[in-house]
């Protein structure tokens, strides 16, 4: 019998059959300072972010199967290397109000990553920041700005999750690793999907489209001329009709 698809195979398929196509293409609409960004990854380089931050919690945090992680994050292209890193070491993920109470933060909020103490990430959401202009407010706290690049560019698990294992907690929902990646087939083959929406939402879109070899384009905040936008980007499929 198949095991069924664990994100971390969606993630290693990817590399394996184009490492060069783009993956993740990022617009942030949202008024404030990273209103205009435009961010694209190919699974390449996606699958390089999310090896580091997987050695940084395995290797800093010790995270593994049997730890929560939460994410505390909009959804972001940050958020999504960083929820395939937790799967990546077998964590489970959680999403929404139960984050903070999870082993371990990752978030973007000073305040919040100084109430969890040392075992938070504290993540700046611009992509050319250097550091957390507000690291300081978090003593103890790992700037992820800063410190990330530290760590390696491959991953290896030390421990791999069971496919009943809780992969997203979300809402007070569970949802295992073996169900966590479920693929759309009215989709087709490679689509190209426009996602928006709420985290626990786009987690699970992502999840799904990649598993089709497909690509996200991923959009914060909205404005008049999307539809242009994503005819240029060769969008297949605008799954935010059904948000």
């Amino acid at each position: 019998m198949t095991r069924p698809p664990l994100p971390a195979d969606v993630l290693a398929h990817m590399v394996a059959s184009d490492p060069g196509r783009p993956r993740l293409t990022w617009y942030d609409d949202e008024p404030g300072p990273t209103c205009g960004e435009r961010i694209e990854l190919s699974a390449r380089v996606l699958a390089n972010w999310v090896a580091k931050a997987a050695n940084l919690l395995q290797d800093d945090a010790a995270a593994g199967p049997g730890t929560t992680m939460g994410l505390d994050l909009p959804a972001h292209w940050r958020s999504l290397y960083w929820a395939l890193a937790a799967w990546s070491v077998g964590a489970t993920l959680v999403v929404g109000d139960a984050a903070a109470g999870a082993d371990l933060l990752v978030t973007d909020s000073p305040a919040a990553a100084a109430r969890h103490g040392g075992d938070a990430v504290l993540v700046s959401l611009p992509a050319l920041a250097r550091s957390h202009p507000e690291a300081g407010a978090a003593p103890g706290a790992v700037d992820e700005a800063r410190e990330l690049s530290t760590h390696g560019d491959h991953f290896s698990p030390m421990s791999d999750p069971e496919a009943g294992d809780v992969a997203l907690a979300a809402e007070g929902h569970d949802t295992a690793y073996g169900d966590v990646v479920v693929p759309v087939d009215q989709w087709g083959a490679a689509p190209r999907v426009a996602l928006a929406g709420g985290l626990d939402r786009v987690l699970r879109g992502a999840l799904a489209v990649w598993a089709a070899d497909g690509s996200v384009v991923l959009v914060r905040g909205n404005r008049d001329d999307l539809h242009e936008r994503f005819a240029s980007e060769g969008v297949t499929v605008d799954s935010r009709r059904s948000a």
